[in-house]
């Protein structure tokens, strides 16, 4: 069996689902269930036997150890992070716990549970980090996309935070020879992603017939990867993966934010139109609202994803099209995911993040 962290988030629980509908291995989830972390994304799997569930922190260092004693997983998979600029803006503490200090003794449990294995056990063992672009920094439009051997630059509390538990991964295995793996993907969208992030957040807020909410002048660019990609990518790092490298995953979808919103406007226009609800309108795209950009917004990532691709075979299956089409209408065939979100902590934080935001 495997172990994952972090697998009732939005990219865990894709990658929990997936694998579930792919192998017949078992997979443990440890989960401390934050306000992302949402057990409805994998209710469907309650009485499935190869799926189990632990609420726990990686932190908890016993814990883990009582876990990978317990369990003898072949791998783990470290998806648990705090993940939102705008949050480790207002808050950088919690970034500082859970993606430095969680990953040190996740990796600490891992390293003892490494040694007290033995010949094809222990050789056969992987550690899966599982990052993000926003470590690299910012690009300008005319530089070429990130690689593997781009220098670190992050410029958020959340892109430095996760910096660093890369830097801790590296050095585990340098240092300890850790089998580790770590992959730096771009942006994500698809089902379940909790509507804090551009995405999801346009959708739900235009079904809503609410103001969306553009940053600055919408020009900031990124790279737009869809979530069963980045699944299938992870898979195929774990099995083939050479241990101490590094794996970018991108989706070769480089696109401004404001076109993002432009296209979901449009969608929504042909499969919901906004005068068969409350919203009256010709077009979604009216709610468009630019407000005050937030502090050291980078302006453009870009993955290079070659290596994954020239040394293990994968390229991503979806375009953007195909993929936020398949969003869009997962949003819209699942209205009580949607409620039973919005009258969580997402409306605290929406409230909370725009509502000192001037109009620009």
């Amino acid at each position: 069996m495997i172990l994952v962290t972090g697998g009732a988030g939005f990219i865990g629980a894709n990658f929990v689902r997936d694998w579930l509908g792919r192998f017949d291995e078992a997979i443990i989830n440890l989960d401390i269930l934050t306000y992302a972390g949402n057990p409805e994304n994998l209710s469907t799997l309650a009485e499935d036997e190869r799926y189990i569930f632990i609420k726990g922190d990686i932190g908890n260092f016993s814990l883990v150890t009582d876990l990978l004693r317990q369990y003898r997983p072949r791998a783990v998979i470290n998806f648990a992070a705090e993940s939102h600029v705008d949050r480790s803006i207002h808050g950088p503490e919690d970034f500082i716990q859970t993606n430095i200090v969680g990953t040190f003794r996740l990796l600490e449990a891992v390293r003892s549970h490494w040694n007290s294995l033995d010949g094809k056990e222990k050789r056969d063992f992987r550690f899966l980090h599982v990052s993000t672009d926003e470590v690299y920094g910012s690009l300008a439009r005319d530089e070429p996309a990130f690689n593997e051997a781009h220098g670190y630059e992050p410029n958020s509390p959340y892109s430095a935070s996760k910096a660093a538990s890369d830097h801790l991964v590296r050095a585990y295995h340098h240092t300890y020879g850790l089998p580790v793996l770590t992959t730096n993907c771009s942006n994500n969208y698809g089902p379940y992603q909790f509507p804090e992030k551009l995405i999801p957040l346009i959708i739900v807020n235009a079904l809503a017939s609410q103001p969306l909410p553009v940053y600055g002048d919408g020009q900031q660019i990124r790279d737009w990867l869809y979530v069963k990609d980045h699944c299938n990518a992870i898979c195929r790092v774990l099995e083939g993966g050479l241990p101490g490298q590094t794996y970018n995953i991108g989706g070769w979808n480089e696109k401004p934010n404001i076109d993002i919103v432009h296209t979901i406007c449009k969608l929504l226009d042909a499969l919901r139109p906004a005068g068969d609800g409350s919203y009256s309108a010709r077009s979604y795209s009216d709610l468009i609202k630019f407000v005050a950009d937030r502090p050291g917004h980078d302006r453009r990532y870009a993955i290079d994803a070659s290596k994954i691709e020239r040394e293990l075979g994968w390229k991503p299956t979806e375009t953007f099209e195909t993929g936020i089409l398949k969003t869009v209408r997962w949003y819209l065939d699942n209205p009580a995911w949607v409620a039973n979100v919005r009258s969580g902590a997402y409306r605290t934080w929406v409230e909370k993040n725009y509502s000192e935001r001037t109009a620009l």
